[in-house]
């Protein structure tokens, strides 16, 4: 057994429970993260059937889509999962008393934290584990309530820090005493064990279950995904105005090459899309750009450039475009070749996991 040397409990066990599992009642320390038009319910459903932890996207979602895609959630599984959510946006009360009211077992969320919600849903018994980006994010996260983190790492796909993850997890698990998960460039399980070895409890992986069979993304454009190399996955501001890694294609190219204006108008025109799409009026939306400029310190055409990801993602991810929309990903898809089912996924990493773990077993004898 891998043990860590800090005043954490043993970070493995030959039936693969950590804290992780022990905090999310699930068999395996696996989660399924939350991506936009990806983590559907069937996504979820999947990989807890798996013995994995799936959270269903609701920061994509309106209040009534929620808990539409909970309901088909339960129709498909007994086992516990989450949802994800912005705390920003008009609907996230109405979200969170739907999750308290379905009983949900765990949230997660990432921007704008807000202290009095995440009371609210501990005082439900909901367990709130955000990802975070940063050391610092980490701490703040826990003083307001986390019960733990999901650490991304810069190979992560979508929003992402400046710090790697080989660097980012030991610093972040040395300064929490809560379940420290690991995010940004895990596939497999030789990748679990590695971060179990920095301390983490389990790995969260988006784009190694983007590529899945269960995965809703059209095919065309998870194909895309396959053909991808590693170098082809960047870092960019052109979205919305923070650091996010995508494939590197002729939208995103034309992006780059945009006039601020061009770029302010076609924000404009997708945030009013987007409000839209949501159910959400001009005033409600424009309320929750300002809450999120506050909370994160972003310049107001930033903050007016983020409604500009959910619809060029859905250009993707949704319609099958994927030369003519954004493609989130993480390093990690430049060395994935293949689309297993979700099941046989989280079999192979289990597998593998415990493989890698006997060899160790016996290099400390």
């Amino acid at each position: 057994m891998l043990r860590h040397t800090g005043s954490q409990q043993p970070i493995m066990s030959p039936e693969l429970k950590t804290p992780l599992t022990k905090l999310l009642g699930c068999r395996y320390p696996i989660i399924q993260t939350a991506m936009g038009w990806v983590a559907d319910a069937n996504l979820v459903a999947s990989t807890c059937n798996a013995g994995g932890f799936g959270f269903l996207a609701g920061a994509v979602m309106t209040a009534p889509e929620v808990a539409a895609g909970i309901q088909q959630i339960k129709a498909k599984t007994h086992q516990p999962f989450g949802v994800n959510f912005h705390m920003y946006t008009p609907e996230a009360m109405k979200i969170v008393d739907i999750c308290i009211a379905e009983h949900i077992k765990a949230v997660s969320y990432s921007r704008s934290p807000d202290k009095a919600i995440i009371s609210k849903l501990k005082a439900a018994g909901i367990i709130c584990i955000p990802t975070v980006g940063a050391l610092k994010h980490a701490v703040k996260a826990v003083d307001m309530g986390a019960d733990g983190v999901v650490v991304q790492g810069s190979e992560g796909g979508g929003h992402t820090g400046s710090v790697a993850s080989t660097i980012l997890l030991p610093q972040v698990v040395a300064e929490l005493d809560v379940p420290v998960v690991a995010a940004g460039g895990f596939k497999d399980g030789r990748g679990l064990v590695a971060a179990l070895a920095y301390g983490a409890a389990g790995i969260a992986m988006g784009t190694r279950f983007l590529m899945t069979r269960e995965s809703p993304v059209p095919e065309v454009t998870k194909a895309h995904y396959i053909r991808v190399g590693t170098e082809q996955i960047i870092v960019s501001k052109k979205l919305d105005g923070i650091p996010q890694r995508m494939i590197n294609n002729g939208f995103l190219q034309q992006l780059h090459n945009a006039s601020a204006l061009g770029s302010l108008l076609t924000a404009i025109k997708h945030g009013l899309a987007f409000a839209k799409l949501t159910n959400a009026s001009l005033l409600s939306m424009l309320r929750s750009a300002w809450k999120m400029k506050r909370s994160n310190g972003l310049s107001l055409r930033q903050t007016l450039m983020a409604a500009n990801a959910p619809m060029m993602i859905q250009e993707a991810m949704v319609k099958g475009h994927p030369d003519n929309g954004i493609c989130p990903s993480g390093q990690i898809a430049g060395a994935i070749d293949d689309l297993p089912s979700a099941a046989m996924l989280i079999e192979s990493i289990v597998a593998e996991a415990n493989m890698a773990l006997a060899k160790l077993s016996q290099i400390q004898k």
